[in-house]
């Protein structure tokens, strides 16, 4: 009989200084943006949400958005619904984005 894995994934979002809008790429994959709301990464991990923000801000396996521009992780856009399953993971990490996108922030996905 197949071992279950524990659910150990976790989604988590990380708030981005508005420079982030300077950057052409960033600013064109938000065509929707409004003004003055908050700018994000969502991203998924099998770590901890704040040991896989801080290896972003160490440049490790990040994101450069993030490694640049990363203030903080926004533990209340995320906390209910961690931790999760690998394939539960990826499917919330896309909701997350399209949710966040939807309401006008800016939000960047790797």
């Amino acid at each position: 009989m197949p071992r279950r894995r524990r659910a150990h994934h976790h989604v988590y979002v990380v708030e981005l200084h508005p420079d982030v809008l300077l950057e052409t790429r960033f600013r064109k994959s938000n065509p929707g943006y409004i003004d003055g709301k908050p700018c994000v990464y969502v991203g998924m991990t099998g770590l901890d949400p704040d040991v896989r923000f801080d290896k972003h801000k160490a440049g490790i396996q990040a994101n450069r958005y993030v490694t640049r521009y990363g203030l903080r992780l926004l533990p209340d856009l995320y906390e209910g619904f961690n931790p999760m399953g690998y394939e539960d993971a990826v499917d919330k990490e896309i909701e997350v984005g399209i949710d966040l996108r939807s309401a006008g922030f800016g939000v960047w996905q790797a």
